[in-house]
């Protein structure tokens, strides 16, 4: 959902015969949504002369910089490169120019997913009206002796360095940003600016505009002796919460205590504890005035202070609410932001959707005889999900049968996006060891082939889009045999399983057929280069299957089957060698 605000302004030089005042806007564009939207207002100082340059000139390349910022930096670190940039500009010109110079005040307002952030240097203001209540935001960085109160303490391009205050906080629908130049908060107090912004803001659509001409001409009207800025800034709508929304929302809640069957949380009933991997803890819920069924993930109450694990909470709550809308979103399991009623959460979970019927996980373990055509359409179903997934750039990490659901509508849904990658996960998530050993590449473990044979010992490769088609080749492996896996069950680094070459899924299962023995062996060849590269070309190959069906993966050669073939047969060689000369010695006549 895009931000949806009312912005206006209004600047006036009033009795003074330049405008040293300069205020902009920007909306983000349509790639830059995640940066939300950015306002700023400068003061320049009059006493050098370049005031009114300075002030341009800060103003606009603040806003236009931290639109060119990275997406994965944090507001207040993105607003303090930026600003860090144009003050040591800005002094190197007025070193060089002194004592002609330009310093400007400067206050910065960010509206980025539910969170306003604010950057703040000299006496210009930023104010928040919220249900009828004004509080000032910032503090004035002038002299505290009352008759020097026009001097400045800090300034933009005084020095080459600039202390900056922030300040960060909830934004909620309603809000009513004031960034004001001293000529209108010096004159007006804060009931006048109640009084005036209560009436302008009744005119609805375009009030925003009103209320920045209301405050000048009021400031105006009280005597003021200096030019005269607002801009106003009115939250209509929010966009999606942002992942470090999302982690500051479950980072305040408590962990809730181990839940039992009847115990009820948040309009909730337990009726099962489904899951419990030491980690995080899964309950089937139900919500009794609707009759309306959930699953609640939450940490276990060993992992409540680990700030690690309430990161990768965080990070999967953003990601499962961020894929929802994506072409990957009808075979996941939709995350509510909030308890049934509406009600706020009392302790960090994560609440999805629950949906009757088996993980493929349980219907292995139960002896399921999968036929063919359930087979390419289980298979078919989870190549598409993870098609949706890799072109929004995630990675799922942990692709295997417990964690492919058969809903009772048909539907697989992928489910667990705990270890996923995006791009904006902690450090400590993306080098994590994740996913069960059978199902990870050999890459991840060092193995790797090459032309001169096999290297066990290489440099492990990252997880890629690779990774969890070679996963979902394992899983269509086990659903064609009934549960065998391409290379036996793979302990943490136990490269010796990869060795040798899979066995075709025919040889257990003689109702395989050959094209879909060639797709299978395929999906998990030893030589990654010989593997789908993408999620479509492996529904390619299952779509078109024996009309155009794949050649097989060239078998290893014997080198890379058995690196030690050589020392092999120079062992064979000697030792026959050896009892050559033991006969020659012992019975050939001499």
């Amino acid at each position: 959902m895009a931000l949806d605000l009312d912005i206006g302004f209004d600047t006036r030089a009033g009795r003074k015969p330049v405008n040293e005042d300069f205020a902009a806007a920007l909306l983000p564009g349509a790639g830059d949504a995640a940066l939300g939207a950015i306002a700023a207002i400068a003061d320049g100082v009059s006493a050098g002369g370049h005031g009114r340059e300075a002030a341009q000139t800060t103003v606009t390349s603040v806003v236009r910089d931290y639109q060119a910022t990275p997406q994965s930096w944090d507001t207040t670190v993105a607003l303090d490169r930026v600003i860090g940039a144009q003050n040591q500009w800005l002094a190197g010109i007025n070193r060089r120019r002194a004592p002609h110079s330009g310093q400007t005040t400067l206050t910065v307002l960010v509206l980025r997913g539910h969170t306003w952030s604010l950057a703040h240097v000299g006496d210009t203001r930023a104010y928040l009206l919220r249900a009828g209540e004004l509080t000032r935001l910032t503090q004035d960085h002038v002299a505290s002796h009352l008759d020097l109160r026009h001097m400045l303490t800090r300034a933009i391009g005084n020095d080459e360095r600039v202390a900056v205050d922030y300040l960060q906080g909830d934004l909620l629908v309603g809000d009513v940003f004031l960034l004001l130049s001293d000529g209108v908060h010096g004159v007006l107090s804060d009931r006048r600016l109640i009084g005036i912004a209560a009436e302008a803001l009744a005119q609805g659509p375009g009030s925003a505009q009103a209320l920045g001409g209301r405050l000048t001409s009021a400031a105006l009207q009280r005597g003021s002796a200096d030019n005269v800025t607002a801009l106003v800034v009115r939250v209509r709508g929010l966009q999606d919460a942002t992942l470090d929304d999302t982690g500051r929302r479950l980072n305040a809640l408590p962990v809730s205590p181990r839940l039992k069957a009847g115990d009820v949380l948040d309009g909730l009933q337990v009726e099962q504890e489904v899951a419990d991997n030491g980690v995080n803890l899964v309950y089937r819920m139900r919500h009794a005035p609707s009759g309306r069924r959930y699953a609640l993930k939450t940490l276990a109450l060993g992992r409540a202070h680990d700030a690690e694990e309430r990161a990768m909470l965080a990070h999967e709550a953003w990601l499962a609410r961020r894929l929802v809308t994506t072409p990957a979103g009808p075979h996941l399991v939709a995350l509510h932001p909030q308890p049934p009623g509406g009600a706020a959460a009392s302790a960090s979970y994560l609440l999805y959707d629950w949906h009757d019927g088996d993980t493929l996980d349980q219907l292995l373990a139960r002896g399921h005889d999968f036929a063919l055509a359930q087979v390419l359409q289980l298979t078919t179903q989870a190549a598409r999900a993870l098609s949706g997934l890799h072109r929004q750039g995630v990675v799922h990490r942990d692709v295997k049968p417990a964690n492919l659901h058969q809903g009772a509508d048909g539907v697989l849904r992928l489910l667990d996006l705990g270890v996923a990658l995006s791009g904006r996960e902690s450090t400590a998530t993306r080098h994590l060891h994740a996913g069960t050993p059978s199902y990870i590449n050999p890459e991840q473990w060092g193995f790797r082939l090459h032309a001169a044979g096999v290297d066990a010992h290489a440099e492990p490769e990252q997880p890629d889009a690779q990774s969890d088609l070679f996963a979902l080749g394992v899983t269509l492996y086990q659903l064609l045999t009934g549960g065998r896996l391409p290379y036996g069950e793979v302990l943490p680094y136990q490269a010796g399983r990869y060795w040798r070459d899979p066995v075709a899924p025919s040889r257990h299962n003689p109702l395989v057929p050959i094209w879909l023995d060639h797709v299978a062996l395929k999906a998990v060849a030893r030589d990654k280069r010989q593997r789908f590269e993408t999620a479509e070309e492996l529904l390619l190959a299952l779509e078109r299957g024996a009309s155009r069906p794949l050649q097989p993966p060239a078998a290893s050669p014997l080198i890379q089957r058995d690196p030690t073939v050589g020392w092999k047969l120079l062992l064979g060689v000697s030792v026959l060698l050896n009892l050559l000369l033991g006969y020659w010695v012992g019975f050939l006549p001499r």
